[in-house]
């Protein structure tokens, strides 16, 4: 059975601002599953770079998944990477520019990059990050074809060396400026599903599903 609280590594520890760290699993958890967009940090051809992708998180893994012709995955494969995923939830404003800070959730995660290479698995996963991303709509869809699983590449990573660092407070400014007359607070920041906008080749007389409305983010 899995230990509530992840293990403190070198890579994870946090050195400065500690107490904004967590390594609650739970709390991890979270974070993953509230923001699917990630950074994923890698080597290629002794350089480094970062891609912005999807993920999505099966008990104590994250995944992630992209083209099978992708030099940046193709990369990853069998090498350490680190994923990050971000929340911006406010912006505070405090009396100094020194003190200036953001309210937000983040997890950082280092590990092995493995790649899923069974078909019948892909298939699988495919199908989950759907059920986590959009609900409700795999069942809507025609039929997965093999040759676009072929071309789709699976990766994952367990949830093992990983962190959290989360701030959601007011100003911390120095005991003296609180007697300044300068406003200070949080201006919050929210993200938020719009309308559906239909692709101008849906079919006429085809409606919005019900599943949009169980998307969620943030």
């Amino acid at each position: 059975m899995a230990k509530d609280t992840l293990d403190k590594t070198e890579r994870t520890r946090l050195r400065r601002l500690h107490e904004k760290g967590s390594y609650e699993r739970e709390v991890i958890h979270q974070i993953l599953d509230a923001m699917p967009m990630a950074h994923i940090g890698y080597v290629m051809d002794g350089s480094p770079s970062v891609l912005p992708t999807l993920q999505w998180r099966e008990g104590d893994h994250v995944y992630w998944h992209g083209s099978s012709a992708s030099r940046a995955l193709r990369a990853m494969k069998g090498n350490q990477v680190c994923m990050t995923v971000s929340i911006l939830d406010g912006y505070v404003l405090a009396r100094s520019a020194l003190h200036h800070s953001v309210n937000q959730r983040s997890v950082m995660i280092f590990g092995e990059a493995e790649q899923v290479m069974e078909a019948d698995a892909k298939e699988v996963h495919i199908k989950r990050m759907f059920d986590q991303i959009f609900p409700g709509r795999w069942e809507a869809l025609r039929p997965l074809q093999p040759q676009e699983t072929k071309a789709t590449a699976i990766f994952r990573m367990p949830i093992t060396q990983a962190s959290a660092k989360l701030r959601d407070a007011p100003p911390a400014d120095d005991e003296e400026d609180y007697a300044l007359p300068i406003w200070a607070g949080v201006v919050p920041i929210r993200m938020r599903l719009g309308a559906p906008v239909a692709d101008p080749r849906v079919l006429e007389g085809v409606e919005p599903p019900a599943h949009l409305g169980d998307i969620r983010i943030g």
